[in-house]
């Protein structure tokens, strides 16, 4: 049985802090870092651009109003992913024209965010043929699939063949043909590849991107979409930025050597901004075992209702147990559903294997700390699963306050908006 090691997962939260957090807003909790929110988009903004640069936050990574709010006076533009996401972010108070709508479904609001000014980027050949009827003369962005891709799992790529995102590269002809019909103007190329660790990989589809947009004339803005990778774990490798851009830098600069165009370049990181500026704060609540030949197992009260990467992909996060002078035993930390999927140490990678962590012996009413939980945990988490309520969201601000930036939810607003059969015949709710 293979033990992976534990560090100390979430500098930023004191165990006097994690103590707060419980006593004032209960657990599980979601806190957040500002300072280190406002680290990361920094360092993001200071990526090396020759021609102009803006930088979009994928909000999918995390959509919460704080963290909008924050990104939004930084500067930051945005990256939505649906039309719910384009409304959130409106409500956020960012301007029409700083959201970019790309969207795997159509848009049913599409005219109507457009005129807004709302960018809207078109990611297969119907949405392209939508836009062009609804918005004829328009301008528009076109998302490419370029061939290739990255990804830490196949759940996490999304470029090559075994991607349905963007248009197929080799469909270029029908982008024109359709922007051609419709007199659209294409000023905007978007690619993204998935979140892999390979810089390599990234660096390649760069130069695979500008050799499209050299195929559109009317290009003068590329986007070349996130995927900037950032390890949880000590032993995982992140992505670095200043490589990367130096080297995307090289090839604007030789594009516009090439072409005569001077391109604008955008990128849209998600996890880079914000999965170390987060944690949840947890108990265990219960200690069980499977006999001397079997497992340790923790139960927290926080599981798939608020993190769900590791079930789904075998993603790894650090857990501190805030417990000392404790011997160290090996752990399988679980969350509280009834669920076998329900495990927060798998195998890297693998959802099906168990891997104990080397942890202070838990304890029930033990605090207990989960790291790199500010993307796609809140976003991404299986909420009201077993009847659970959603967990409250803190802001941690640099002078060591607690500020709430979203309640518990209550018990009763989970079925809040069940009809009773007895009342509900007839009635009809437009989801739009």
């Amino acid at each position: 049985m293979s033990t992976v090691p534990t560090p100390n997962c979430t500098p930023f939260l004191t165990p006097e802090q994690a103590a707060e957090v419980r006593e004032r807003f209960g657990t599980p909790c979601y806190v957040y870092d500002r300072r280190l929110l406002e680290a990361a988009a920094r360092q993001a903004l200071a990526f090396p651009a020759p021609y102009g640069f803006t930088l979009r936050y994928a909000m999918k990574a995390n959509p919460s109003l704080g963290i909008l709010t924050v990104f939004r006076n930084l500067g930051l533009h945005i990256d939505a992913s649906s039309d719910f996401e384009v409304e959130r972010a409106l409500r956020a108070g960012f301007a029409p024209h700083h959201i970019q709508l790309t969207s795997q479904v159509p848009s049913r609001r599409l005219a109507e965010f457009v005129r807004q000014g709302v960018v809207y980027n078109a990611c297969s050949l119907y949405q392209l043929e939508q836009f062009g009827r609804q918005v004829p003369g328009g301008t528009v962005s076109v998302r490419i699939n370029p061939g290739l891709g990255s990804g830490s799992t196949n759940r996490t790529n999304t470029g090559g063949p075994a991607s349905s995102f963007g248009i197929w590269h080799a469909y270029l002809h029908e982008v024109k043909a359709i922007a051609a019909r419709y007199k659209v103007r294409i000023t905007r190329l978007h690619t993204h590849i998935g979140s892999g660790t390979d810089p390599e990989v990234w660096k390649r589809v760069t130069r695979m991107t500008l050799d499209i947009a050299r195929e559109l004339p009317e290009v003068t803005i590329v986007n070349l979409g996130g995927g900037f990778k950032v390890g949880r774990m000590p032993d995982e490798p992140s992505a670095d930025l200043h490589d990367i851009g130096q080297h995307v830098r090289r090839e604007l600069e030789a594009f516009r050597a090439r072409e005569g165009r001077a391109l604008h370049l955008e990128i849209e990181p998600g996890t880079f901004l914000v999965a170390r500026a987060g944690a949840i704060v947890a108990t265990c609540i219960d200690v069980v075992d499977t006999g001397r030949d079997g497992y340790l197992f923790a139960k927290l009260d926080t599981g798939m209702p608020e993190i769900t990467r590791p079930s789904l992909y075998g993603a790894q996060h650090p857990i501190d147990v805030l417990a000392t002078g404790r011997a160290e035993a090996e752990v399988v930390f679980v969350g509280p559903c009834c669920e076998s999927g329900d495990m927060l140490t798998p195998a890297p990678g693998d959802p099906e294997t168990l891997a104990p962590r080397r942890v202070p012996r838990p304890a029930i009413g033990d605090l207990v700390v989960i790291g790199g939980a500010g993307a796609y945990c809140a976003a991404m988490a299986t909420i009201n699963y077993n009847s659970y309520p959603q967990a409250p969201e803190v802001m941690l601000e640099p002078d060591g306050t607690l500020r709430l930036l979203r309640r518990r939810q209550r018990v009763e607003q989970i079925w809040m908006n069940e009809v009773p059969l007895s009342t509900g015949d007839g009635e009809r709710d437009d989801v739009s």
